[in-house]
């Protein structure tokens, strides 16, 4: 029997999940999409400047390398038309039904009843779920005093206005993540003032990006074996070399150093440098790759605000220093990274909530499945997220132990992860991340308010991939339909 699935979310993950099917032959799912459109993060995030830290020839498909990049880092609408292109080819387009947003799923003993929004609180039944939500999808905004009561505009740079004209204005830009860093220097030379409010500064390297011209894109097209070499080439150096600094290995301080020089090259002013420099190891938090964002924190009209935010006023930003008065404030604070499938409710055998068995943090076997919660799988659940190298490739990892565990569920029903199994894999978890560098003393959008890591990936890619080759069936065990 072919097992019916619903995939949850049109993104890098769900359109995987989709076309691996459809190249299996199995066409019996739904991918459920809570936008009008796909593309899930790369849809999303549309603010000047949106683009991609990884190599655009490995931030994509192994099965669909795509010899058309026209940057050596993609730009979002780039990102977004080589995920639309995947979508026409391999027919999964059809399959999608936009403005669906499911918003529970329950396990009814031998199938999962999903409720959705289109049609009104419809509900369907389906043998396997898959979830494809990802982890940066839901907007997190500040707990900050007045914020309802600013007159002026206020967004999410996620959710960004494109109505709202932001020449001769004075803004104000909430955090200086790899977002921030992105935007300010697409907007810093429209804008009459604009104040970058930093929490705390993120050590920053430089982007050594460059454009593919016609001849070497023509070359990627026509010279057997050149894209393929290219990519791996990327892939190996990026493993080595950055995943040692991330376990405090031989790679930390050279990039430690290589950070500071950028910094002392393109800040001039030891002042402002003082105010940039991290005062945590090198990978605590997500290293910015860019090369044009401390040279627009130099500008004249351009202020680095380190002062405590007191409170948002209707006309602008009050710190411990006094207001500084905006029109428009620019929220680039991240998302809510740690709740992963909030806010949808995921009810598991024997009426088993999701939520409260992920009450000390998420956690997951491969970071795909749960004890208690038959035929659930995630994509980019927890601990799977990199700070070194491209998630496409885990996704890959991840679908393909997927459709490694359908074949096993015709002749055994329903089947979940071994209790044991998930025991021993958090123990195996706990020992790596003690050496990361992720538990250094700063506060990062890969830990919860408590401090545990539920984001990151603490080995190599190359162990994960070895990981979720395993043949899966020793690992699960079925469930008697009830």
């Amino acid at each position: 029997m072919t097992p019916s699935v619903a995939i949850i979310g049109a993104g890098f993950g769900g359109l995987c999940m989709a076309i691996q099917l459809e190249r299996a032959g199995i066409r019996s799912y739904t991918v459920f999409e809570k936008a009008d459109d796909l593309g899930g993060t790369w849809r999303d995030n549309s603010y000047p400047g949106a683009g991609c830290d990884i190599p655009s020839h490995l931030y994509s498909y192994s099965f669909e390398q795509y010899a058309s990049w026209t940057r050596r880092y993609p730009e979002q609408s780039e990102i977004l038309g080589y995920l639309e292109h995947c979508a026409d080819k391999y027919d999964v387009r059809r399959k999608i039904r936009f403005r669906a947003e499911v918003r529970r799923a329950v396990f009814d003993g031998v199938k999962w009843q999903l409720t959705t929004s289109q049609p009104a609180e419809h509900t369907e039944a389906f043998d396997v779920v898959v979830m494809g939500v990802g982890q940066l999808n839901r907007p997190h905004l500040p707990d900050i005093p007045g914020m309802s009561g600013f007159e002026g505009v206020a967004f999410h740079s996620a959710r960004w206005n494109h109505d709202h004209d932001l020449a001769g204005r004075r803004v104000a830009v909430i955090g200086n993540g790899s977002s921030a860093a992105q935007l300010i220097p697409r907007i810093a030379a429209q804008v009459e003032r604009l104040h970058v409010f930093q929490r705390t500064p993120n050590w920053v390297i430089p982007k050594p990006d460059a454009t593919f011209g016609p001849l070497t894109r023509f070359a990627f097209r026509s010279v057997p074996g050149l894209q393929r070499a290219y990519r791996e080439w990327v892939y190996r150096y990026a493993e080595a070399t950055l995943y040692p600094a991330l376990a405090q290995g031989w790679s930390a301080e050279p990039l430690k150093k290589r950070a500071l020089r950028h910094l002392r090259d393109q800040v001039p002013d030891p002042e402002l440098r003082a105010k940039l420099t991290p005062g945590y190891p090198p990978g605590c938090k997500r290293v910015v790759i860019d090369s044009t964002f401390y040279p627009a924190l130099t500008r004249d009209n351009v202020d680095v605000v380190t002062d405590k935010i007191v409170q948002i006023t209707p006309k602008g930003i009050e710190t411990t220093e006094g207001l500084r008065e905006v029109d428009t404030i620019v929220y680039a604070t991240g998302f809510k990274s740690t709740e992963f499938l909030a806010p949808m409710e995921i009810i598991g055998r024997g009426g088993r909530s999701l939520e409260e068995q992920w009450n000390g943090g998420a956690s997951a076997y491969l970071g795909i499945s749960m004890p208690n919660f038959p035929n659930l799988f995630l994509l980019y659940g927890p601990n799977t997220n990199l700070g070194h190298n491209s998630i496409i490739f885990m996704i890959e990892c991840q679908v393909n132990h997927i459709m490694a565990c359908l074949p096993h569920l015709s002749g055994h029903g329903p089947i979940e992860v071994r209790p044991e199994v998930m025991a021993a894999w958090s123990r195996q978890l706990d020992a790596a991340m003690a050496r990361m560098v992720w538990g250094g003393g700063c506060q990062s959008w890969y830990k919860t308010a408590e401090g545990r890591i539920t984001n990151n990936w603490p080995g190599s890619t190359t162990l994960y991939r070895k990981l979720t080759s395993k043949p899966p069936l020793t690992a699960y065990r079925p469930i008697p339909a009830t």
